[in-house]
């Protein structure tokens, strides 16, 4: 079970997986930075396709800006 400010009924083999997909997308387009590292975009997402959160909830749950999220 993973958590932010909800509980997600989701592996951490899942986060892992999906925040490993990120980091290589990121080396692709050599992004030099993003607000958020891998594995808490990845928890963002999956937190907003598993729940249906709302931008502005992610966004105060994560700390960053309603854009970000």
């Amino acid at each position: 079970m993973l958590s932010y400010p909800a509980a997600i009924p989701l592996s951490t083999r899942t986060l892992s997986r999906l925040a490993a997909l990120l980091r290589g997308r990121r080396a692709e387009q050599r992004s030099r930075w993003r607000r958020l590292h891998a594995a808490d975009q990845a928890l963002l997402v999956l937190a907003h396709l598993r729940n249906g959160d709302t931008h502005a909830r992610l966004a105060s749950g994560f700390g960053v800006g309603t854009t970000t999220a």
